[in-house]
């Protein structure tokens, strides 16, 4: 536990606290009465039930919207399951600013809706629902299909013999056992939307904004640090609620069911009713999902002299002529794909030793270390990454000209996909096995090495995977801490979405799509080596 808890210590903690105690402490003084000045301050009212408001209609919409999927992909068994159930977890590792952008290009200015029927939805609520839908219908379908897919149907079987309707059954028998499923990817999506951010910064505009844009909007445009340091405040304790809910459906999840293998339970469909609902499903997939990405690509390749590559030859040329950047803007592939390289490095380390000590260890200090793990998840990207630079600025830390510091701000986020991946799987190995390799005179190293490593290989590649694909859209510490000279995809994206101009939409079109492919690729590649569909993601 020594290595994560320093790297929290250094890299997480004392950056938040950094900027916490500039904004709240002047002059040698704490000013305290400045909480209450920002808490009741109207506009801090209006962010605050905004925030609120719209993260519980995202995870009602969202349930409402997905479980019907996790029923198909958990009962159903149908040609290209695989593939489709891809598919639907694409969005959730893009990075939010894609994710804003692939909207944008169906429903704002320009997109299919305005060309097609004159209707435009950006800046409006219902584009943020429909984007928080999209980025989170995987954790649905994953966390709560991939429990269903395990319950035994011969339970729901024995309610009907004995008179039960399938409604009656389905509500006595398998929602209780789904129940502690549900709370806990509700929990997680109203967490992701609680504190969205390039969701909401692209498609809300200056009428909306969530604590998360509004920290920004205090940090990087107005240099408020005691209303931003308050606002901190307020969402860490949120979070950290959110997250003392979710640990304890986990905990009551995996202690009260009795699990069965999910090859036995899945079965083609029978009958007018399921058929239909397996279609339904697909036509959500099509529409909610997979048109918004096509609609992003289109967008890319529709140039101002028609389709071609007009926007991606854009992006090979040097500095843009508006001075968004100091290198060609391709030049942020490359950056990108090297900062993830080694922000998946830092993760699996320090999230392996992590899932490692929690599979050895139990009570509450360790069940405190792992909700730990998650802070990173809800914890104000905006204020890391500012914390990163007022913090980190002196020896032996001097780290704000480093290249080194955008791979730790994205490896604090991929930590805990990194744990949550490989923990199921560490809990499975057969403790005796270790027992015996000790016994024969096996140090705790070499036991790990020949022992633990080879049963957990394929997580492994599952969980750097995951740490790759969201290091390379991590968004709202690298805008802080990339420099002109080395951008990353999410950057020179929401830059170039912030100029006006077709060229420079279309680029940023360009390097959405850029983006998404690397992303998808990745994906379909842990796919493809998956065995194990334990564990939140």
């Amino acid at each position: 536990m020594a290595v994560p808890l320093a790297f929290f210590a250094v890299f997480f903690a004392y950056p938040v606290a950094a900027i916490i105690t500039r904004g709240l402490r002047v002059d040698g003084r704490w000013r305290f009465g400045r909480i209450a000045e920002v808490l009741t301050d109207p506009a801090t009212l209006d962010v605050l039930w905004f925030t609120c408001w719209q993260a519980v209609a995202s995870t009602a919409l969202t349930l409402a919207v997905a479980l019907p999927g996790a029923y198909v992909f958990a009962r159903f068994d149908f040609p290209g399951k695989g593939l489709l159930r891809a598919v639907v977890t694409v969005p959730f590792v893009l990075p939010t600013v894609v994710a804003g952008s692939a909207f944008l290009a169906l429903l704002g200015r320009g997109g299919l809706l305005d060309e097609l029927w004159g209707v435009r939805l950006d800046t409006s609520v219902w584009a943020i629902l429909l984007a928080h839908v999209f980025f989170n219908y995987a954790v649905v379908v994953r966390t709560v299909g991939g429990l269903w897919a395990q319950l035994d149907p011969r339970q729901e079987e024995a309610a009907r013999v004995l008179g039960a309707s399938r409604l009656s059954a389905w509500r006595r028998v398998t929602l209780p056992a789904l129940a502690p499923a549900v709370a806990a990817a509700a929990l997680m999506v109203f967490l992701f939307t609680f504190t969205s951010f390039g969701v909401v910064q692209i498609l809300g505009g200056p009428r909306y904004a969530t604590l998360e844009v509004a920290i920004y909007r205090e940090t990087a445009q107005l240099l408020d640090l005691p209303t931003a340091a308050v606002l901190t405040l307020v969402q860490f304790a949120a979070v950290a609620a959110v997250l003392a809910l979710h640990a304890w459906t986990v905990r009551r999840r995996e202690s009260a069911l009795r699990l069965v293998d999910p090859g036995r339970t899945a079965r083609r469909p029978k009958g007018p009713a399921q058929w239909a609902l397996l279609w339904g499903v697909l036509a959500v997939v099509a529409l909610l999902i997979v048109t918004p990405l096509a609609v992003l690509a289109e967008r890319s390749l529709n140039g101002p002299d028609g389709y071609g590559f007009t926007y991606y030859e854009a992006l090979r040329s040097s500095a843009d002529s508006g001075g968004t950047f100091f290198v060609a803007p391709m030049e942020a592939v490359g950056n990108s794909l090297r900062y993830a390289a080694v922000a998946t490095v830092f993760a699996l380390v320090v999230g392996g030793l992590a899932a490692a000590a929690l599979t050895r260890r139990a009570g509450r200090l360790v069940r405190g270390f792992d909700a730990l793990l998650m802070l990173p998840l809800g914890t104000s990207a905006v204020t890391v990454g500012f914390g990163f630079l007022i913090a980190l600025d002196e020896p032996p830390l001097d780290l704000r000209a480093s290249w080194v510091l955008v791979p730790l701000a994205q490896a604090l986020v991929g930590v805990p996909f990194v744990v949550r991946t490989m923990l199921p799987v560490l809990r499975a190995v057969d403790h005796r096995l270790r027992e015996a390799a000790a016994v024969l005179g096996a140090s705790p190293w070499r036991v790990w090495r020949e022992v633990d490593l080879p049963l957990v290989g394929r997580a492994v590649a599952v969980a750097a995977g995951f740490a790759f694909a969201v290091s390379l859209g991590e968004f709202g510490a690298t805008v802080f801490i990339a420099r002109p000279d080395h951008p990353t995809l999410p950057v020179a994206i929401a830059r170039f979405l912030g100029r006006a101009g077709q060229l420079t939409y279309g680029q940023a079109m360009a390097l959405s799509t850029i983006l998404m492919l690397v992303c998808a690729g990745s994906l379909l590649a842990l796919e493809r080596i998956r065995t194990d569909r334990s564990g939140e993601f």
